[in-house]
């Protein structure tokens, strides 16, 4: 027994390489568990003296193992379809779910369905084992079933095909078989899907539990063959080939030669020809250029058919209600997971020929950081993922090449503001000791806060100069048109992408027009549709009522608990600002940077960072109540449920992004009232002031704090969480064999890439596309950020889609939907927001005012403005609840911005005329600038056609020949009939084809 103990495992390795027909007796189970001394394990029973095993037929190998399967139990059928009858490999089952001509090492493997666990051995009367035996024999049984369980998979652990290696995988489903009470009731569900699955065409192959790497998970592969596709393929009117472009393309950019590191090589930009596109129709599929059934639908097209298959297939009726979809399997836990297989792993190429390994080239040429400085092969994207997809990086990769122009300018002016600093005047005077050090302001809080000295602010006034200049005016008017410029600009690019990516005559794609599943499911009463004459499902109008209702209360809440965040944090900044300036006045280790980090500022800075977290709090809630509440109101269509959460959750992240920033752009410092009556919020809190430069400084400081704050959590969101959860759910398969991981289970490792995961990247973009619009005048860096943030954006969003993420289902879209109205809006709002920062927020206007009005010396206009602009308060007039506790240098009296009368004028402390001047200059600065800039953004939309001349006729060549296309056929055919006698109607019907064809000739 040595022999078999030691060497005999490797002997039957090479009978099953050299395919040796052997007609032996099958082995008993556990055969491999003999100890080494021919003994047996005590208890065990042993054969008679001479007598044999029966036998069960000559053993039967085929190539490497390749087909050798264990069977499957009757609880787990294994349903593999039968290929197209052309094809005569229909493989028959036996009742056991067993393949009839199933070899004798399969079934030695398992008994009555299942597979040997542990070693069972025959014996001698008599014998003895050592205790080391035993586990000798596992170890020989475990080496042989992981042999040929590698042995199986002679295609690749990346192969995409079933295991005959034809029928491509176009879908994949997964469950987990839990022995709970809902076990059967999920089996049933399953078994009922599936076969009715079939029963649409589509051919199934399960995976057993045992055949997965942690043998828990069953996997269903899918495949859709040739009548299946062009079946559906008609019904999702998908354009296919029928004639090469023979459009001559586009004059040769003079650029080109510059742009050439740029450039990604022409097998990656266009993986296609082009062909001109017609909508497939199974009556005429001589028309399309139909080379190969197998590659004529691409496995984007593929996967997408499937799933309109899968969401609309019946599993059953439950409580008196037809139930189907793969989405509510899903949700009640019947599957865990669906989805379509990537065609390789990212790192490296599929070792099959026939598989073109589009994720590898994605991941090389794409995907990488490195290659941020490349253009993005978005035909190669749209082939891969969909149009849907494609659009989005599109429009992502066209946002952030527009941007590169606003950043250019805004450095420019960020420039000139640090080049001039220097040369203004107001810092000059404010940090002047003879002038600012002079100048005594009041307490900035009540009781506690003491009197100080203007010079103090002297480096946050210099700084405010980086941001409040002349060139913010220029850069404010200068954004206002370039958001026209990219939005017109955008529309052309849309029309040029939906003609390349065959969506001219695309209004929405059937899928999101037709019902939702979920609506059906939910709405009993049914009433007969007007246009198809249908029955249908409906909702009625009090129910719609109710939960509009419901929905609106709930967003009015949540609105409302933003503001009373914000409130909150306002109240914080005016609690905290007193024990700022005493912590700054006493600590000695605070002196060196006293002037720097002023309490305004340590006050604006922390206040901006809490904001950030109550944000991020907020939303993080706010997100599962707005798809909770658009779920209750159960939309029609798919349309309608993400436009409804797209307007829920852009309102919530719109009062919850910049209510922090209207308010320190439009509020604070504005009421504030004067020494002796002040403002007070809740009649406790005194409302804050500005500082002496202004505002600005304090809208950038918030400004830069939650956009840049938002973009880092955003990419550690987006790229750093799914590696870990990824790593973490792939820790065990790291030690087992690469050959028995395969590529289902690869992809059910990865995170899923949700129906509403575009819908967040396109909320993030909006959200800072808001940043450098609605308050560009106060940063004018925001577009470089923005820059930055979006080169690393577009790799980030590239990387965890091609190896984080499952393959997403492919879905056509046009243009990006509802984002486009928002962006309208967004644009519109900006000029307006921009004219009231210059007016309302920065110094501009009233410097302008006092250069040209109120200005004394010709020689320095602008010296003195800082003392024109303080007025005067007499420290007596103090009432008791505002005097400060201490007049240690007996000051009689102190200064405050504001233009007011002095204490001895008879119109006391009431506004002066230039108060008024400024604020009629303010007012018709605001119409001004919003008057020319509406009216070059409409003559530049005007004069920019949403459609390019080329695109347009391209458009029509492709529709004429198209036409003609059609026309000829239809000819062919009835010269076919009159041939064939039949010259009734037919010779009329030939006479009219004939004449329409010289009638679209002639047009």
């Amino acid at each position: 027994m040595d022999l078999f103990s030691g060497t005999l495992p490797n002997i039957w390795g090479c009978l099953v390489e050299a395919r040796i027909p052997l007609d032996l007796p099958p082995f008993p189970r556990g055969f491999w568990g003999l100890s080494r001394r021919g003994q047996d394990p005590p208890g065990s029973a042993a054969l008679p003296p001479g007598a044999r095993l029966p036998r069960r037929g000559p053993l039967r190998l085929r190539g490497q193992c390749a087909c050798m399967r264990r069977p499957r139990s009757l609880s787990h059928r294994s349903v593999a379809q039968p290929l197209p009858s052309s094809s005569g490999k229909a493989a028959t089952m036996n009742s056991l779910g067993k393949k009839a001509n199933e070899t004798l090492i399969e079934m030695a493997l398992s008994a009555d369905g299942e597979e040997c666990n542990g070693p069972e051995t025959i014996s001698t009367a008599g014998s003895e084992i050592p205790s080391s035996s035993e586990q000798s024999g596992r170890k020989y049984n475990l080496f042989l079933k992981r042999r040929l369980r590698i042995d199986k998979r002679h295609q690749s652990k990346d192969s995409i095909f079933f295991r005959d290696g034809v029928r491509r995988i176009d879908f994949v489903l997964s469950y987990v078989e839990d022995l709970n009470k809902e076990w059967e009731k999920k089996l049933e569900r399953r078994k009922e899907f599936e076969s009715n699955l079939q029963k649409a065409g589509l051919e199934l192959e399960t995976e057993d539990k045992k055949e997965s790497e942690d043998g828990k998970i069953f996997f269903v592969k899918i495949h859709a063959p040739w009548e299946v596709l062009i079946t559906y393929a008609e019904v999702l009117n998908i354009k296919v080939p029928i004639k090469e472009n023979d459009i001559p393309p586009m004059v040769e950019n003079p650029l080109d030669c510059v742009l050439f590191p740029l450039r990604l090589p022409e097998k990656v930009m266009h993986p296609e020809p082009d062909y001109f596109t017609a909508p497939f129709s199974k009556d005429k599929q001589e028309l399309y250029l139909i080379n190969d059934e197998s590659t004529f639908f691409s496995p984007s097209m593929r996967n997408r058919i499937v799933n309109y298959i899968l969401t609309r297939c019946p599993y059953g009726t439950e409580e008196g209600k037809k139930k189907f979809g793969i989405k509510r399997l899903l949700n009640n836990g019947t599957y865990t997971a669906a989805y379509p297989l990537h065609d390789c792993q990212y790192w490296k190429k599929a070792s099959d020929p026939n598989c073109d390994s589009e994720r590898y080239t994605l991941y090389m040429e794409w995907a990488r950081f490195l290659r941020f400085y490349k253009e993005q092969p978005l035909d190669l994207i749209r082939k891969y993922y969909g149009e849907k997809i494609g659009i989005y990086f599109a429009w992502l990769g066209f946002y952030t090449e527009m941007l590169f122009l606003a950043a250019v300018v805004g450095l420019i002016c960020f420039l000139y503001g640090l080049f001039t600093m220097d040369e203004n005047m107001s810092s000059k005077e404010i940090c002047d000791p003879a002038i600012g050090g002079e100048i005594i302001m009041c307490p900035l809080c009540d009781r506690d806060c003491e009197y100080w000295r203007l010079n103090t602010t002297c480096e946050s006034s210099q700084y405010s100069h980086l941001f409040d200049n002349v060139a913010t005016l220029f850069f404010a008017i200068f954004m206002g048109i370039w958001v026209t410029l990219f939005l017109e600009f955008w529309k052309r690019r849309q029309a040029r992408l939906k003609y390349e990516w065959d969506l001219v005559d695309f209004e929405e794609e059937q899928q999101q027009l037709q019902l939702r599943p979920e609506y059906e499911a939910k709405c009993t009463q049914k009433k007969r549709n007007p246009v198809t004459q249908e029955m249908e499902p409906y909702l009625p109008l009090t129910s719609q009522a109710v939960r509009f209702c419901i929905s609106g209360a709930t967003v009015l809440f949540w609105v409302s608990l933003i503001i009373a965040s914000m409130i909150a944090v306002i109240v914080y900044r005016l609690a905290v600002y007193a024990a700022f300036a005493s912590l700054m006045e006493n600590t000695q280790t605070l002196q060196p940077i006293s002037g720097l980090l002023t309490p305004q500022l340590a006050t604006s800075v922390t206040a901006s960072c809490l904001n950030f977290v109550i944000i991020m709090i907020l939303n993080f809630f706010y997100e599962r109540i707005a798809i909770w509440i658009t779920d209750m109101e159960i939309p029609r269509t798919h349309m309608e449920y993400e436009n409804r959460l797209t307007m829920k959750m852009f309102l919530f992240q719109f009062v919850n992004y910049y209510s922090s920033c209207f308010y320190v752009a439009f509020f604070k410092g504005k009421f504030v009232g004067y020494p002796g009556a002040y403002t007070y919020m809740f009649n406790r809190w005194r409302n804050e002031e500005c500082d002496p430069a202004g505002c600005l400084i304090e809208l950038t400081t918030q400004l830069t704090i939650v956009m840049a704050g938002k973009q880092i959590w955003g990419n550690i969101q987006e790229a750093i969480v799914p590696w870990i959860c990824n790593w973490w759910g792939r820790r065990k398969a790291r030690n087992n064999p690469e050959n028995l991981y395969s590529r289902w289970e690869q992809d059910h490792d990865l995170q899923t890439f949700g129906a509403l995961g575009l819908f967040y990247e396109y909320l993030e973009m909006v959200i800072q596309f808001g940043f450098i619009t609605l308050f560009v005048a106060s940063f004018p860096l925001a577009p470089l950020l923005a820059l930055m943030n979006n080169i690393l954006e577009i790799r980030v969003d590239s990387w965890k889609l091609t190896t984080q993420y499952r393959r997403p289902v492919a879905a056509k879209a046009h243009s990006i939907g509802v984002w486009q109205e928002i962006l309208n809006g967004m644009a519109i709002l900006s000029v307006v927001t921009n004219a009231f920062i210059v007016a309302f927020t920065s110094d501009m206007i009233p410097r302008l005012v006092y250069y040209y009005a109120y200005s004394e010396n010709e020689d320095s206009p602008m010296s003195g403005y800082i003392n024109n602009s303080l007025s005067v308060f007499q420290i007596s007039d103090f009432p008791e609840r505002n005097k400060p506790k201490e007049n240690p240098e007996n000051f009689v009296i102190c200064r405050y911005r504001d233009y007011r009368y002095p204490p001895d004028h008879e119109r006391k402390y009431l506004h002066t005329m230039q108060f008024w001047h400024i604020l009629a200059a303010k007012l018709a600065f605001i119409i001004i600038m919003e008057h020319v800039v509406f009216i070059v953004k409409f003559f530049v939309a005007w004069m920019i056609p949403d459609v390019p001349a080329d695109v347009k006729a391209k458009i029509k060549r492709e529709k004429y020949l198209t036409q003609k296309i059609l026309h000829e056929y239809e000819l062919e055919k009835l010269k076919e009939r009159l041939c064939q006698g039949d010259k009734g109607a037919t010779e009329k019907e030939f006479i009219a084809t004939e004449g329409r064809m010289e009638l679209s000739r002639a047009m």
